[in-house]
C-alpha cells in the first residue's frame, strides 16, 4: 500500500513540474534592432542563467533546504516562498501536521531556465529517509532572494491530498 501510495504521488509530482510554463521573448521592431536596411543576420544573444549561477545555486539549496526544515520559523517560511504573504495560510494550515513536521528536502540539482527560473531536483525526506526521491520543483527569484515556487508548494499540498486549499 505505501509503495502504491508513493508510485502514485511520484507520478503526480513528475506531472506537475515537468510542464513548465514556457517564456517566450520578442521585440517590437520586427527583429532589425529599429534598422531600415533589411533584416538582421545576427540574434541578441539571451542567457538562461543568472550573472553569478554558482551563487544563485548555492543560494537556492540554502534557501529550499531551510524552507523545508521544520525547525525552521514559520515567519522564516514565508520570506522563502514566492508570494508568501499571500501563501502565509497554506503554510499555516500545515504547520500543525505530522508528516509536515518529519519532512525535510535536500536539493540534489539546480538548472536554471533563465536569470529569474530555476528547475530543482530534490529528494523529499521523511524521518530521514526519501519518501520522493528526485521529486522536481521550481525556484523563482523574487525581490532579490531565490525562493520556493507556489507551483512547487501546491504541487507537494495536492500530494498529500488536501484539497480546496487557497491559493493553489
Amino acid at each position: 500500500m505505501v509503495l502504491k501510495r508513493r508510485a502514485t504521488a511520484l507520478a503526480a509530482a513528475a506531472v506537475l513540474v515537468l510542464t513548465p510554463a514556457l517564456a517566450s521573448c520578442g521585440d517590437d521592431d520586427g527583429g532589425n534592432g529599429g534598422r531600415t536596411d533589411g533584416p538582421s543576420t545576427t540574434l541578441p544573444t539571451m542567457t538562461a542563467q543568472p550573472a553569478d549561477p554558482s551563487a544563485a545555486e548555492a543560494e537556492i539549496t540554502k534557501n529550499w533546504t531551510a524552507f523545508f526544515d521544520p525547525r525552521t520559523p514559520n515567519a522564516e517560511r514565508v520570506r522563502l516562498l514566492e508570494d508568501g504573504a499571500r501563501m502565509a495560510p497554506v503554510l499555516a494550515a500545515f504547520a500543525g501536521d505530522e508528516n509536515a513536521a518529519a519532512s525535510s528536502a535536500k536539493v540534489k540539482d539546480v538548472e536554471f531556465t533563465s536569470p529569474s527560473d530555476a528547475d530543482v531536483t530534490y529528494d523529499l525526506l521523511v524521518g530521514g529517509k526519501p519518501a520522493l526521491p528526485d521529486a522536481k520543483g521550481t525556484s523563482v527569484l523574487q525581490d532579490d532572494t531565490w525562493k520556493v515556487s507556489v507551483r512547487t508548494l501546491c504541487g507537494l499540498v495536492q500530494l498529500s491530498g488536501a484539497t480546496q486549499v487557497p491559493g493553489c
